[in-house]
Order: C-alpha cells, then sequence, then structure tokens
C-alpha cells in the first residue's frame, strides 16, 4: 500500500479533533464519511484548505470529506489514525423521517453497488457478443455467461437480506438465511406446481416467488431486527446461540411465507404497475428530473434514496427508465462543462482540477467536479443542469432504458443493448450527444461572462508612469482609520500596500486626483486607479462584498477613462450593504508602494473629499 496518502490522513483525522473525537469512519465512492462526538473541535476551513481535500460536506450528521476516486487508498490511511469502536448502547442519532429513510435506503443499497456494477457489465459484453453474432443465445458460452451475471440478480434477496441486517445491528448471516428459505428450490417447486400450501394444514402461504424480489426481503428484515433484538433480551445468555437462532428461523419463516413475503410482493406488483404506467404515459419524466436535478441530489444525499428506484424496476420489468438514463446523461453534462472550464479558465489550478475532474465524471464519478470546479464557479452546474434535462428528454421520448444496472459512465452505454436490438443503445448515444452539446455550448458562451470575473486575489497590472510626489485626497467621505483597524487580514497586515481606510458617511467614492481608470471589477465594488504622478491605487468598497455581485452598487465610469479630482466614480447603498451583513469599510491602498520611499498617513477621523489624508514620497 502506497503510504503517499499518510500526511494527508492524519491532517484530516487532526482538523476532525483527533482520533478520540471520530465515533464512525467509512467511504463511499468519493468520500470519507465520520460521525464525530464534539462536533465543536471540528475546523472546517483547515480541513478543506487541505491539499487532497476537495471539499467538506455535512448531510444528515455525517461529516463528508470529498476526496476523488482514490478514496479508498486514503481511508486505509486514516484507518490506523483512529480508533473506533461501534456501541449498541450509544444514543441514536435523532433524524427526520425523510432523512432515516434516505439513510436506510442508501446503507442498504450502496454495498450492493460494486456486485450489481459487475453482473451488469457482464450483460453488457454478453448482450454485445449476441447482437455482433460472436455468439448465439443459443450456445453453452451465451447459458455460462448469463449465469455469471444472473446469480447476483436471482440472489439479490439474500444479499440485501445481510445489508439490511448490518444497517439495523442483527445478525446479518441469519437474515441472510431467512432469505435462502425463500429462495428455495422446493418452495419454488411449491409455486410451480400451484397447489396451495398450508403450515400445519391452518396457515395459508401464498404462493409466489422471491427471486430477484426486493421489497419483500426489506420488510422481513426490518421485522427480523424487533424480533430477533426481543429474544435476546429474554433468553439466557447461556443457551442464547441455540434458541435465538431456531426460534427467529421459527417465526420469520412463517411471518415471510404467511404475511410478510405476500405483503411485499403485491407492493412489488403495485410498483410495476406504477413503472409500466411511467413508461407508457410519461416516459419524459423520471429521465427529465433525474438528468436536471441529479446534482442538487448527489448534494443533499437524495440520489441514494432514488437509485434504488431503478433497482426495483430492475427486478420488477428486466430493465430500468427510471434513474439510468437520466443519471448517464447528468453525468456526461457534469464532465463536458467541467471540460469547458479547464479550456475557458485562465487559473492553473482550476485547469488542473477541471480536467482531472471531468475525465473521472465521463468515467461516471463526478464528485471531483461538481465539488471542486461547476458548484463553486455556479455557471458549469446551471449549463450542466439544462443539458442533462435536454439529454434526458430525448432519453426519455424514445422510452430508453438500461438491461442491467451499473456505473454512470461512459462505460455504462453497453448497458443499453439488449432484447436482440441496438436501438436503446443508439437512443442513449444520442441523448448523450444532445446533452454533452446543449452543455458545452452554453458552458463556452457563459463563461465570457463569468470567467472575465476570476481575480485571483491579485491587483490587476496598472499602467506606469514616471514617478512624483504626491498628496492623496480621501475618495469617500467619513471617519478615517489606519489599515490596521481593517477587519480583514489581507489589508490589515498591509500586504496588498500601504494606505488607509474610512468608515464612510456617504455611499459614494470620487476620485482622488487626476488619472484614468484602469481596473474596474465586474461587481463595482472596486476600482483601480493610476494618477497622472504615478501613484497606483486600489479603493475597495467594503469587505467580502464579492458576494452580493454587484448589488447595491453602480459605477459611473469605466476603464480606460481620463478622470478628473473629486469626480464621482460609484455609489453604493451603505445601508442596504449593512442590511445584507457585509462590513461597510472602504481600504484605500498604494498599490505600487515599494516604488515609494514613504506613504504617510497625516490625517484621522472625520474628513472630507477634499482633505489630504496620505503623502507618497518618491
Amino acid at each position: 500500500m502506497s503510504k503517499k496518502y499518510e500526511k494527508l490522513a492524519q491532517d484530516i483525522v487532526e482538523q476532525l479533533g483527533g482520533k478520540d473525537n471520530i465515533t464512525d469512519a467509512y467511504h463511499c465512492q468519493t468520500r470519507l464519511r465520520f460521525k464525530l462526538a464534539d462536533e465543536s473541535k471540528l475546523n472546517k476551513d483547515k480541513l478543506e484548505a487541505l491539499d487532497g481535500v476537495t471539499k467538506y460536506l455535512s448531510n444528515a450528521g455525517v461529516h463528508q470529506v470529498v476526496i476523488g476516486t482514490h478514496v479508498k487508498d486514503v481511508f486505509d490511511e486514516v484507518e490506523k489514525n483512529i480508533d473506533v469502536v461501534s456501541s449498541n448502547d450509544s444514543v441514536p442519532e435523532k433524524k427526520g423521517p425523510v432523512s432515516a429513510v434516505i439513510d436506510f435506503v442508501s446503507g442498504t443499497f450502496q454495498p450492493v453497488i460494486p456486485a450489481l456494477s459487475g453482473a451488469g457489465m457482464v450483460k453488457a459484453v454478453l448482450a454485445l457478443l449476441v447482437v455482433s453474432k460472436v455468439i448465439t443465445n443459443q450456445s453453452q458460452t451465451y447459458y455460462m455467461l448469463n449465469l455469471f451475471a444472473d446469480g447476483v440478480f436471482f440472489f439479490l434477496p439474500m444479499i440485501l437480506a445481510f445489508t439490511v441486517a448490518q444497517k439495523l445491528k442483527c445478525n446479518p448471516i441469519l437474515a441472510a438465511s431467512v432469505a435462502a428459505m425463500m429462495l428455495h428450490p422446493n418452495w419454488g417447486a411449491l409455486v410451480t406446481a400451484g397447489e396451495p400450501v398450508h403450515f400445519f394444514g391452518v396457515i395459508p402461504f401464498r404462493l409466489a416467488s422471491y427471486t430477484g424480489s426486493v421489497i419483500p426481503i426489506l420488510i422481513i428484515i426490518l421485522c427480523q431486527s424487533y424480533v430477533e433484538k426481543y429474544l435476546r433480551k429474554i433468553i439466557p445468555k447461556s443457551v442464547e446461540l441455540v434458541f435465538v437462532p431456531m426460534l427467529t428461523f421459527l417465526i420469520m419463516g412463517t411471518l415471510a411465507f404467511s404475511i410478510l413475503g405476500p405483503i411485499g410482493s403485491i407492493i412489488g406488483g403495485y410498483l410495476a404497475s406504477f413503472f409500466t404506467f411511467l413508461s407508457v404515459n410519461a416516459s419524459w419524466v423520471p429521465a427529465v428530473l433525474i438528468g436536471g436535478f441529479l446534482p442538487i441530489m448527489v448534494m443533499f444525499g437524495l440520489h441514494n434514496g432514488v437509485a434504488p428506484l431503478g433497482v426495483m424496476q430492475m427486478a420488477e420489468l428486466g430493465y430500468d427508465s427510471i434513474f439510468g438514463p437520466g443519471a448517464l446523461v447528468s453525468n456526461i453534462a457534469q464532465a463536458t462543462a467541467a471540460a469547458v472550464v479547464a479550456f475557458r479558465t485562465k487559473d492553473k489550478k482550476t485547469r488542473q482540477l477541471a480536467a482531472s475532474g471531468a475525465i473521472t465524471a465521463y468515467m461516471g464519478i463526478t464528485e471531483p467536479a461538481l465539488y471542486g470546479v461547476n458548484l463553486p464557479k455556479k455557471y458549469p452546474l446551471i449549463s450542466a443542469m439544462i443539458g442533462g434535462a435536454s439529454g434526458g428528454l430525448y432519453a426519455g421520448l424514445t422510452n430508453t432504458h438500461r438491461f442491467a444496472t451499473g456505473s454512470s459512465g461512459l462505460p455504462a452505454v453497453l448497458l443499453y443493448i439488449g432484447d436482440d436490438t441496438m436501438k436503446y443503445f443508439w437512443n442513449i448515444i444520442i441523448a448523450l450527444i444532445i446533452s454533452a452539446v446543449v452543455t458545452a455550448i452554453l458552458t463556452y458562451i457563459l463563461s465570457f461572462k463569468f470567467e472575465k470575473d476570476e481575480v485571483g486575489g491579485e491587483i490587476p497590472e496598472m499602467k506606469a508612469v514616471i514617478l512624483e510626489d504626491t498628496r492623496l485626497n480621501s475618495p469617500v467621505p467619513g471617519t478615517v482609520i489606519p489599515l490596521s483597524e481593517v477587519e480583514d487580514e489581507a489589508f490589515a497586515s498591509e500586504a496588498l500596500g500601504k494606505g488607509f481606510a474610512v468608515e464612510p458617511s456617504e455611499g459614494e467614492v470620487f476620485a482622488p486626483f487626476d488619472g484614468e481608470v484602469v481596473a474596474l471589477f465586474p461587481t463595482k465594488h472596486a476600482i483601480g486607479l493610476v494618477s497622472d504622478t504615478g501613484v497606483e491605487i486600489l479603493i475597495h468598497v467594503g469587505l467580502n462584498t464579492v458576494e452580493l455581485k454587484g448589488k447595491y452598487f453602480d459605477a459611473l465610469v469605466e476603464v480606460g477613462q481620463k478622470v478628473t479630482k473629486g469626480q464621482l466614480l460609484l455609489t453604493f447603498d451603505v445601508k442596504k450593504i449593512q442590511e445584507a451583513g457585509y462590513s461597510t469599510q472602504v481600504p484605500i491602498v498604494v498599490t505600487n508602494t515599494p516604488q515609494y520611499s514613504s506613504v504617510e498617513m497625516i490625517a484621522q477621523g472625520n474628513v472630507s473629499k477634499v482633505e489630504n489624508v496620505l503623502v507618497i514620497k518618491v
């Protein structure tokens, strides 16, 4: 195992409050997930700033650290730095009903995904071999390959029984054993014979096949968890090993075949009818909704509650049109948006992140692209959602569906080969092209507006002239204070240059000298000027006001325009900016300070726009 993630793992544990603060730790395909004893010990900012951490999220009490596709390697190192002890006596976390359902469903189906994906890809390869006439569906090779893939789906109730039991903290082996009863060939023979079955001649067992089913086993193991815990309470420890399994089998076997299994089977039938209704009457709805809103679902963890619907539909009808097509076009849209950003951005770090995120998103893992690029920039996310919905609309209208469950990346197109036809394969290809093209066009067009907004925290290069001594008036009426009193470390430390700041009494910015506008931020909250004597200054209205995106600001000049001393440059609404929660302090800094021998404040307190505040000497 490579040690290159050892330091990252140690830093993650440290910023989570140390190993004693971590009560649970696990991971999915891209994220480390933690539960903490004391959330006040979490240092979110330092955690998110770690090199190797794409994003930090918190959802339903679970702290998620987005890493990427190499998350398992990082988790292996994290495990060495923690000492997690699970306790059934711990106080259960309070969750709302929606969060509880999503947590249960995701915890049940998430561990099964690798097996379903592997079996699905075997199915895809099998369909490709048949369509290309390499083998026939009467050959022994076909028979065995189909067996390789169908094993997972045939015994899906047993696999789900195991994961449900793990989630509900009951014995997973006993749960899988109860599921095995329902899949026993002898029960299948009774169902095929069609003769009524009465247990002890009294209790009717409904004739239903549970092979490949989903709903019945979820209900059965949910009930079994309570039965098993109750039995462990009342049966003495000395004989628990014998009597708990025996009574569990007798009770749950009877309930499974007489009540719970039939109820689940009936619910599954209604679900099948619902899926059929959607396919016939509104086939476009699921694909459009998933295609357009999957990124939002991922952010809130809702996709974990929706994805299993595709598995259920496949168990009932043999195909999935609910989740698969929409998820695939959405992921390709996310990848395309990130790829366009990589092409358009001028920031080297962003370009690298976007390029790598696009590649993994094309393979079906979108979190690095989503959290690292598309969500922070917003416009690629919006473009991808529109593109995903567009591709989903085509997929839905053509009733495109996949014949096996698998990942939602480009290799998944093979899952759409089935029923001895390539129709659905070509339809999903067209849907992906629509999704990618719409996304690329929108992202590219919007990039002309938003990529030029990237300042990267640097002051634009100013125009150079012959330097002269200069006296600088306050460009903003109000109370002059030293830069050291500004509530922002970058200005207070004079890292951007020497100068002063103003607590404004009016929402107006005037030219402090004759000169030229050399920079005007698109959000209108900051302006760069150069005087005719060579002084370069930055006037920054408010702190973090870039987040207002130009709201409450108005620019009366433009870049390249000559200005005269006392000319009104900007206006802003002091009261509304403060009501929005932002400081209205206005730092004024000489950005070419190193070119001068001294930059000295000569006034403080209440000043007017005509008073000298700064003396700048060559």
